[in-house]
């Protein structure tokens, strides 16, 4: 199971505020599972709204790529209109959903295209975690000291079953959803956001 979410700066959920994931299923995927398309999405859900113009400068692409692939992320039901900023000829796109619950078991068996769109949509996950981690290697000293003994790179050996993995996994996202409650006030000068990768999977042994 693959949960990858995210929220904009800008947008405050309140506690009694239901959060919007979107259970990708096999049409979903493949309307979702292409580099560019998701590097928007997540743009959208991390930054808040924007026109393919803005996105376009943010990823490096045109700004005719960035307007096709966003049309597309629209007909699958991931982006929407932004009426709220869409003041003059440029037209503002919004996220849908907050966050995105992928259960790749579901596609084992699936045929070749489908399977396909199931290692891309993974991988790009998988790039763009050494995309954001990298990021923060090259800028880490542009940053207050705080941040150093805020931030963390570790890994850990264990030896689990199937079933203590995945408990262990749930056990993991509640507690990074408990902290959502404790969001400080984002006025205040100390407060960022911030980015938690997980990542478990077996290893073989000798």
């Amino acid at each position: 199971m693959t949960e990858h979410e995210e929220r904009p700066e800008n947008q405050e959920r309140t506690a009694n505020e239901e959060r919007k994931v979107r259970h990708l299923d096999a049409r979903s995927l493949r309307g979702l599972a292409h580099p560019l398309r998701m590097q928007l999405l997540d743009a959208l859900r991390r930054r808040g709204p924007a026109t393919a113009s803005q996105l376009a400068e943010k990823l490096g692409e045109s700004s005719g790529a960035t307007s096709y692939h966003l049309r597309q992320l629209a007909t699958h039901g991931f982006v929407e209109d932004a009426p709220e900023r869409g003041k003059g000829r440029e037209r503002w796109w919004k996220a849908v959903y907050q966050g995105l619950s992928f259960d790749s078991s579901q596609f084992k068996d699936a045929d070749p295209e489908l399977r396909g769109a199931t290692e891309l949509y993974l991988h790009e996950i998988a790039n763009s975690h050494t995309r954001e981690l990298s990021t923060w290697l090259g800028t880490r000293d542009d940053w207050p000291q705080a941040w150093s003994r805020g931030s963390d790179m570790s890994s850990a050996t264990l030896q689990l079953t199937p079933d203590l993995a995945e408990d262990l996994i749930h056990k993991m996202h509640e507690l990074i959803e408990g902290y959502r409650s404790l969001t400080p006030d984002k006025d205040s000068p100390e407060t960022e956001q911030v980015r938690v990768h997980t990542h478990l999977f077996p290893v073989k042994t000798d």
